[in-house]
């Protein structure tokens, strides 16, 4: 159970003219979005130090679940949101982009080989969904007869929700070892040579040396299913390439997404509205490259404004 505690003063909408934006602001939900609004909050405070934040990462469900219940004010969610969702009164604001990768230990004997020749949509759906394949020979006549561990999401999650869109089915269809939060996942492919999984980009590259975690490694996709990753399919050898792959549209979508706050009905909070403001602003926006996230281009932003 997340709890939201505060010995802030009580003041109307989050403002006074006394002593400014004030009170705490509360959200919970994708992992995808926690590392992200860590920062957002931490300069928030500079400008505004009497507003206090409690965040929790639980999973993109849990985001909505306690956004919808009035637990939080935010639900941090990085997935479509479903219709009856936007019955029961989400609204979602579009923040940031960033994508789900395919994971592979780099240990597996058939890791330069998959590197090169990358895996289809077909071929993961396989994997993923259908359960085509048990050992990865069955893939290609190449690969080693070793075995192939797939692991996915045990919690509702906007990564596992993603991944599974991109090839036509819902989270639920996913088949593997379920596995909690996008680090449970991170740390199952590092431990496991013959594991494969997903995982949002922040769990996957280092943001201090842009390149990718040890022990963990990225799956090419073979997007013109020729069996080979050819040149314009190669942009995951360091974090820039890969987001501004995400940023041109070489990256599909999905399984690149926008990553959203969730508020339940459009909130009449004056504290909410100027913190949701400061995050679509052009400061707040120039940090998510470097935090490996894609920031929004203009034209979106203001029609993410014009919600508030």
């Amino acid at each position: 159970m997340f709890e939201i505690t505060s010995c802030a003063p009580k003041v109307k909408n989050g403002y006074s003219k006394e002593r400014g934006f004030e009170g705490n602001i509360s959200l919970s939900g994708a992992f995808a979005l926690y590392p992200l609004v860590v920062v957002w909050s931490e300069d928030f405070k500079k400008i505004h130090p009497n507003v206090r934040f409690n965040i929790s990462a639980g999973g993109a469900g849990k985001g909505i679940a306690d956004v919808l219940t009035g637990m939080v004010d935010i639900g941090m969610v990085s997935r479509d949101l479903h219709e009856q969702e936007l019955k029961s009164g989400a609204i979602p604001i579009i923040v940031a982009k960033d994508a789900v990768i395919c994971t592979i230990n780099p240990g597996n004997p058939n890791y330069h080989a998959i590197l090169s020749r990358g895996l289809s949509r077909d071929e993961l759906a396989d994997i993923f969904v259908n359960r085509k394949y048990s050992t990865w020979k069955q893939i290609d006549p190449q690969f080693t007869p070793d075995p192939i561990n797939v692991y996915v999401r045990s919690d509702a999650a906007g990564a596992a929700e993603t991944w599974a869109k991109f090839f036509s089915h819902r989270q639920e269809d996913l088949q593997g070892i379920g596995i909690f939060g996008d680090p449970g996942i991170a740390q199952a492919i590092k431990d496991d040579i013959y594991g494969i999984g997903f995982n949002n980009i922040n769990y996957v590259y280092n943001l201090k040396t842009n390149k990718v975690f040890d022990r963990i490694g990225v799956v090419p996709l073979d997007l013109n299913k020729n069996g080979r990753a050819d040149v314009e399919e190669q942009f995951y050898g360091s974090l820039s390439e890969l987001t501004d792959a995400v940023a041109t549209g070489k990256y599909p979508a999905p399984p690149s997404r926008e990553l959203t706050f969730v508020t339940k009905q459009k909130t009449q909070s004056l504290l909410l509205k100027e913190f949701i403001s400061f995050v679509l602003q052009k400061q707040a926006q120039s940090l998510l490259l470097e935090n490996g996230y894609v920031p929004l281009n203009e034209t979106l932003i203001k029609e993410e404004l014009n919600k508030l």
